[in-house]
């Protein structure tokens, strides 16, 4: 059990590495791009630490999928096995606990760990043996995957701006419509192969373009509902309303644009820490979005014609 630990080290520093960051580096400011996204997340709304809770839920359930699970038993055996998923939720769970204990959420905090140790004893499966129908298009991919892999998520986000419209809660009705957002940038965390870019009869600029105009498509497609409510039960707001819109979609940009400014590679640590940034500090962006633009260009212009 020790040398699958001692393995996973390994891997995530060779990641580390091949981005070009030296590994201590990398963890150090993967740290401080934790903490800052925490605090304005915490400075930013009320329900911050049901955020917290979500986020790290989020990456355990990735863990217990069954093809993953079932590889643990094979090789580890049950009982090795066990002792592994709650080590990895746990390892997982601590850095969002301390957050939570520095907030002085006592309750979350122990709410969030004793979760961590139950998913640990599940398994679940990614796939599902029927086709989930979607409002998007076949093209491009990236919602009519995302959308199938996260449905379940999409009822309890539209619940959400329900129950603020009847408590009168104008900051919920916002979380939910952020949340709505915070799903689909998800959506283009993992690259095509690289054939599926190379098949598109555009330029490289056309291609972004095309990508970044039919993101905001669907994305308006899924938060429409939630904003048109907020503006109808709070016409007064409809600046901070439609700000929030557009803040919304100049991150699902950037996501795009990170997304093929790493391509055919992940986005990978240094995006990562330039995305983390802009979400601490939003101005930011508009910085961010030329320089993923221009490094997005230089990568496609090796596979499209320009």
């Amino acid at each position: 059990m020790r040398d699958y630990f001692e393995l996973q080290l390994v891997m995530t520093n060779r990641k580390i590495k091949e981005a070009g960051v030296n590994p201590a580096l990398g963890y150090f400011l993967g740290l401080i791009a934790f903490v800052l996204l925490s605090e304005y997340i915490f400075h930013k709304t009320e329900f911050a630490k049901y955020l917290v809770i979500l986020a790290c839920l989020g990456f355990q359930l990735r863990l217990s999928e069954k093809s993953r699970t079932d590889f643990l038993l094979a090789t580890f055996g049950d009982k090795s096995k066990m002792k592994i998923r709650v080590l990895e939720n746990l390892i997982i769970s601590f850095p969002f606990a301390l957050i939570l204990v520095y907030k002085s959420s006592f309750l979350e905090a122990i709410i969030l760990l004793l979760c961590s140790i139950t998913i640990a004893l599940f398994s679940f499966h990614s796939n599902l043996n029927f086709t989930i129908p979607t409002p998007f298009s076949k093209n491009p991919f990236e919602f009519t995957t995302g959308f199938r892999k996260t449905f379940l998520i999409f009822p309890l986000t539209y619940a959400l701006s329900v129950i603020a419209i009847n408590v009168g809660n104008f900051n919920l009705g916002i979380f939910s419509m952020s949340l709505m957002f915070l799903i689909t940038l998800s959506y283009y965390s993992k690259p095509e192969e690289e054939f599926y870019v190379w098949v598109h009869a555009n330029t490289p600029k056309s291609f972004l373009m095309k990508k970044m105009m039919i993101a905001t498509k669907n994305s308006t497609l899924l938060t429409i509902p939630i904003s048109l409510g907020l503006l109808i039960f709070y016409p007064a707001e409809y600046n901070l309303i439609l700000l929030f819109l557009f803040i919304g979609i100049l991150f699902l940009w950037t996501m795009v644009l990170a997304k093929y400014s790493a391509f055919p590679s992940e986005i990978n640590l240094p995006e990562g820490i330039i995305i983390a940034f802009a979400l601490s500090f939003p101005p930011l962006i508009l910085l961010i979005i030329p320089y993923f633009y221009t490094k997005s260009i230089k990568n496609l212009r090796l596979i499209l014609n320009d």
